[in-house]
């Protein structure tokens, strides 16, 4: 039987989401492509439990994370009965819809029908009446905001959301929708966009700022740019690595650029100074801004895992480092 950590509080930091009463962990475990049918059940089940003990309360899916679609919260669902399950009052967890889930005109978008059917099968997969947090996953352009946004509203009425965020949203669309929630009196905490060193959008978009004028949190993944900004690609590709990985969605050897190995080597002279490595520097870069919530770790092993979660240990830059990180990146 999983006894947890019992001080596993003390080991992590808290940032509360927004000005609602949610508090996050400054690292939050996703479970996009590291929770497929060929990766290790055991292992995973070992990453998830080891993320809870070391403080990490939220766990981030989506109904098409795996591979295959599905998948991922199936391998959580299993999870939760057997380990988590008695600690459920202490774990956020979320999901979200909006790609490609199955056949037919109904398998994406922002639908009301597809929105709610597919937080139906979410649950079940998933083996819990309710999640704490549910993301529209992207904006679609081809459904009334409306229509979306009054979906969410009647999920949350419905008992199988608590709260809802939106992912992918550029500022525009932020604010707009957040105008329609806040008439519906819909409790909306989180928006979730990608951000990292090679992906600054969000920086000229000026999203951490509208989001906390709109009274949110925000969450960002892909911190790692999906595995390059580590120190595996500076003398090779391993064939370990998610480059060589069939599975991979869109990270792939041709990525890795004699350009992008270039900056890797200076990047990893400052991170080397700072006594971390260039994926440890690479997380606490996107949480600088304490508008940043918090940010999105995968692991597909335990190693990875650790080496997150010593991250915390130097969370502070100087603007000296700032500015070579940005003279190195732009």
């Amino acid at each position: 039987m999983y006894t947890p950590n019992p001080d596993r509080y003390k080991k992590m930091i808290y940032r509360r989401l927004g000005n609602s009463g949610l508090v996050l962990p400054v690292l939050s475990y996703g479970l996009w492509q590291n929770f497929g049918i060929h990766n290790d059940y055991d292992l995973n089940k070992e990453m998830i439990l080891k993320a809870f003990d070391h403080g990490i309360t939220h766990f981030d899916l989506a109904n098409n994370y795996g591979p295959p679609p599905g998948h991922a919260e199936i391998v959580f669902g299993k999870i939760l009965k057997e380990a988590l399950m008695p600690y459920r009052d202490e774990i956020i967890i979320s999901t979200k819809a909006g790609y490609k889930m199955w056949d037919g005109p109904y398998q994406d978008g922002g639908s009301r029908k597809y929105l709610i059917s597919s937080l139906d099968q979410s649950l079940k997969r998933l083996g819990i009446p309710y999640v704490d947090i549910f993301y529209h996953h992207r904006r679609d352009y081809d459904t009334n905001l409306k229509e979306t946004m009054i979906a969410l509203k009647d999920i949350v009425q419905s008992g199988k959301a608590l709260y809802v965020g939106l992912s992918n949203y550029n500022s525009k669309d932020l604010v707009e929708a957040h105008k329609i929630l806040d008439q519906l009196n819909v409790p909306y905490v989180i928006t979730q966009p990608s951000y990292s060193m090679l992906n600054r959008w969000i920086e000229n978009d000026n999203l951490l700022e509208t989001q906390h004028n709109l009274g949110g949190g925000t969450i960002c993944y892909s911190a790692l740019s999906q595995g390059l900004l580590t120190n595996k690609y500076i003398t090779g590709i391993p064939e370990d690595s998610r480059a060589k990985n069939p599975d991979s969605l869109w990270f792939k050897e041709k990525n890795i650029t004699p350009d992008v190995v270039e900056k890797l080597k200076k990047l990893d002279v400052i991170a080397i100074n700072r006594g971390q490595t260039i994926a440890q520097m690479a997380l606490v870069w996107t949480l600088r801004n304490e508008l940043m919530t918090s940010t999105l770790i995968s692991t597909s092993k335990l190693r990875q895992l650790e080496e997150n979660l010593n991250a915390l240990n130097n969370m502070h830059f100087t603007d000296e480092e700032l500015k070579l990180i940005d003279e190195i990146i732009r």
